[in-house]
């Protein structure tokens, strides 16, 4: 076996590794031996020299993603590796019925640390893949993770993109490596969730061009929105808003302070009921709206960028989250629905609800919590890494 460099962690650092948490932060790292660099192959031993796992480095507060835990200990990630990793992935979405679903063909294929591919994200729209690196080593990896993919999907897949200038250092996002096309071409498609239609810009919208996470809570939405007048802030490509149209709403309002998303929006509520008279976009900011404006509505969704990525800006953020909720309250109508959301990290579920509830009592309303939401099963949460549950949701029914 070739020499790999081989970094050793301090005394009592090795314990969350040896309990499977895929990441190795800067400070626990004793020594490096050897030569390393961003996206090199390392090996993590503990202090008394046990061999704990492999992984690819990155100078960076998360020093090392671990690829494979002991007893596993891969010569070089090679196109097996890659290809069996993603199998894996796949053969989960199969298992749950998403690869060969009728009604819905966009979903999560890797979701990070939840799929053992710690820093990869990988969606699938209607046989185009969208892959985004969060690491310098996966970015290194990017046509033997493209090669592994059509393998998998064969004559199924039409292109593979690849976007991570928003997501890999800023030295490495000016690179012309970080954006283009690893397969294929086809930079935009319609595709369907749960008989929804919606046209996906993979290569020029947010993110890989969708918000797939929210796919099991518009379906729920949909439950509650016949006959009522709906109000869905932060709407981007307006899934919220189609659902809603979908299931009967009077009338619905699709807020955002993009005029690009609103176009998006209105583009998709077309493609799904044609020409419609309930429904009308705003462009504004959704705090200063929702408080200036007199109008009761029977259903509001909050769903907000991460208000913080950053434990030293948590607490604003819940501050943000509790102004937002408290002026969103005050204007549902007695007996209406507030679908309310968080995907910042730091925040958790039982602080979000904390902060919801404050907000409630600030706007002097009485709530019922009807669900607690989380991410759907293609964005599966590793047992051993609890911070890949990422977004929070409560259904409030409000007196």
């Amino acid at each position: 076996m070739s020499e790999k460099t081989k970094i050793v962690l301090r005394s009592g650092k090795d314990d969350a590794l040896k309990r499977f948490h895929p990441w190795v932060f800067s400070g626990a790292i004793k020594k490096i031996y050897g030569p390393v660099h961003d996206g090199s192959l390392v090996e993590v031993f503990s202090n008394k020299d046990e061999y704990l796992g492999s992984g690819l480095y990155q100078d960076a507060s998360i020093a090392v993603r671990i690829m494979a835990f002991a007893p596993d200990r891969p010569e070089l990630l090679n196109n097996d590796f890659w290809y069996k990793k993603l199998l894996n992935a796949w053969q989960l979405r199969e298992s749950t019925g998403l690869t060969e679903n009728k009604n819905t063909n966009v979903y999560r294929l890797v979701h990070g640390e939840g799929d053992h591919l710690p820093g990869l994200i990988i969606d699938h729209y209607n046989g185009n893949l969208v892959i985004q690196a969060h690491a310098i080593g996966i970015h290194n990896y990017r046509n033997e993770i493209a090669e592994g993919l059509r393998k998998i999907y064969g004559k199924n897949l039409k292109s593979i993109y690849y976007k991570s200038k928003d997501t890999l250092p800023g030295n490495f996002a000016q690179s012309n490596e970080v954006e283009g096309f690893l397969f294929g071409d086809a930079s935009s498609d319609i595709v369907l969730e749960y008989g929804h239609r919606f046209e996906v810009d993979f290569v020029h919208g947010q993110k890989t061009g969708f918000f797939i996470d929210q796919r099991e809570n518009r379906k729920l939405l949909a439950e509650y929105t016949k006959n009522r007048t709906v109000l869905n802030t932060f709407c981007y490509s307006g899934g919220f808003s189609v659902y809603a149209l979908g299931a009967g709403a009077s009338f619905v309002e699709s807020l955002d302070s993009s005029g690009k998303a609103l176009e998006l929006a209105e583009k998709n509520v077309q493609l799904n009921f044609h020409q419609t008279n309930n429904h009308t976009v705003i462009q504004a900011d959704a705090v200063q709206f929702i408080r200036e404006n007199k109008k009761a509505y029977d259903v509001i969704i909050l769903d907000p960028p991460a208000f913080a990525k950053h434990t030293n800006v948590r607490h604003n953020a819940v501050q943000g989250y509790k102004r937002l909720n408290a002026e969103a309250i005050r204007q549902i109508s007695p007996g209406g629905v507030l679908f309310t959301f968080s995907c910042s990290q730091v925040v958790n579920m039982n602080l979000f609800k904390s902060t919801v509830i404050a907000a409630a009592i600030q706007a002097g309303r009485q709530a019922r919590v009807l669900h607690q939401m989380t991410q759907p099963h293609d964005h599966p949460v590793n047992a051993f890494h609890p911070e890949g549950e990422y977004l929070k949701g409560l259904v409030l029914y409000i007196d």
